[in-house]
């Protein structure tokens, strides 16, 4: 056994985590604040419903299109270089999107942004599973969430506030500037893995046994977990429920709020920060509850059924403004927060050396998800759409949103189908490549401890 400094060790693996965890909170920025900015956008770049979704999407779709990249880079060279290459792009980007002149030239600032932050959460995933537990991943894996998730609520009232204040440009040229020094701070902070400064594995740590890493080469492992079928169920949880939360939170919500109960932006905004914040803690709680209970599936397949429930009664009944508004946007982003255990179960059956890989399949669902639905909710609009304008910026009636949050429902029960055919994992790894199935009592014999294979 090496000896160690437990101290130092705690202290090294939490300064790595926030440098990470300052990382993701911007990448939650990026992603939802077009809605609270869409007016202003709208209005420099002459942009329609369509192209309003467009410029928000193709920060999705890069993000999408990279995630198997970003899992094989997370395996491979680590997370270490995939965070500061991450905020270097994505720091470029964002300084070039506050500088844009034209809609062209915004695109492609936010597919730099989008291609940069793509890497940040499947290297933090990779990082929790090399310096935590096992036993602790669902907590850590919802308390990245929950952190990250405050840069999606800084991106709601927040952000209202200072755009009362600062130019959006300003704004995100400012953003920038941190996402750089972040690059720099992984550079001085963050290693890949525990022995890379002299401490032992985790898995040593535990008593736990060795598991070798595979010999050979990266497409082969990448297509051994590509090939599991019960990790696809995870990315079509990602896809339907979490495309459509993104897509609403990201870009649709605010214009929503405008357009159908004549809320100004910042009254709106309150609205979505609920949304955003049950969303966060329900990350952290679940994530809990599930390590707690020693189960995945069912409270997945729980959260998705709410998710879906909370659409239809939005489609199907008549309801106005006000408290019931609180209600339905607590319960879809606290019901939405279950896809954190769609990584914990993705994670659990596949090699522990390949985690990067098996998160990163998953997660392509969300961004796929949202590439296509943002445009989409667009193009629903705009077929509606009678003329009317304000501020250059179009304005959309009740039924032309009565007709989008109908596919909303649709891509939401996608999701649903995907969390009935989860594999329940009990919160522990039950694969070393060959995906050996654990019953339950063999599970409670191992009490969470060492990897299942036997």
């Amino acid at each position: 056994m090496i000896e160690y400094s437990s101290r130092r060790f705690e202290f090294m693996r939490w300064l790595i985590f926030i440098v990470f965890m300052l990382s993701y909170i911007l990448v939650y920025f990026h992603r939802m604040s077009p809605g609270i900015i869409s007016h202003e956008l709208m209005g420099a770049f002459d942009a329609d419903g369509v192209a309003l979704g467009s410029l928000a999407a193709i920060y999705f779709g890069v993000y999408a299109v990279m995630q198997i990249p970003s899992g094989v880079l997370a395996d491979t060279l680590g997370p270490r270089t995939a965070i500061i290459l991450g905020n270097t792009l994505a720091g470029t980007g964002s300084i070039l999107f506050g500088l844009a002149p034209s809609f062209p030239v915004a695109m492609f600032a936010r597919l730099l942004v989008g291609l940069g932050v793509s890497v940040v959460f499947v290297s933090i995933m990779k990082n929790n599973a090399m310096w935590f537990s096992e036993r602790r991943y669902g907590f850590m894996s919802g308390l990245t969430l929950f952190v990250g998730n405050m840069g999606s609520i800084l991106a709601a009232g927040p952000l209202a506030a200072i755009l009362e204040i600062f130019l959006w440009r300003t704004v995100f040229i400012f953003l920038g500037i941190v996402s750089l020094s972040l690059a720099g701070a992984g550079i001085l902070f963050v290693r890949n893995q525990p022995e890379d400064l002299g401490f032992p594995s985790i898995r040593e740590m535990e008593g736990k046994p060795w598991v070798p890493k595979t010999k050979q080469h990266w497409i082969r492992d990448l297509v051994g977990v590509v090939v599991v079928p019960k990790l696809w169920a995870g990315f079509w949880v990602q896809f339907g429920m979490i495309g459509g939360l993104y897509a609403f939170m990201g870009l649709w919500a605010i214009p929503y709020l405008r357009d159908m109960y004549s809320f100004d932006r910042p009254w709106a905004a309150r609205y979505l920060t609920l949304m955003l914040a049950a969303f966060a803690l329900g990350s952290l709680f679940l994530g809990w509850l599930s390590d707690r209970m020693g189960r995945r599936k069912p409270i997945l397949v729980c959260g998705s059924l709410v998710y879906v429930l909370v659409w239809v009664v939005m489609v199907a009944f008549p309801w106005s403004g006000g408290a019931m508004i609180y209600v339905y946007f607590f319960l879809l982003g606290f019901s939405g927060s279950a896809l954190v255990l769609t990584f914990a179960c993705a994670k659990e059956i596949i090699n522990p050396h390949l985690s990067g890989m098996a998160v990163s399949v998953v997660n392509t669902g969300a961004f796929l998800g949202t590439s296509l639905i943002q445009p989409l909710f667009g193009f629903v609009l705009d077929m509606g759409w009678d003329g009317k304008m304000i501020n250059n910026a179009r304005i959309y009636s009740p039924p032309d949103y009565q007709n989008a949050l109908f596919m909303m429902l649709f891509f939401g029960i996608i999701g649903v189908m995907g969390s009935l055919c989860i594999q329940e994992t009990y919160c522990m790894n039950i694969s070393d490549g060959q995906v050996p199935v654990l019953n339950k009592k063999d599970c409670l014999h191992n009490n969470g401890q060492g990897n299942a294979s036997r």
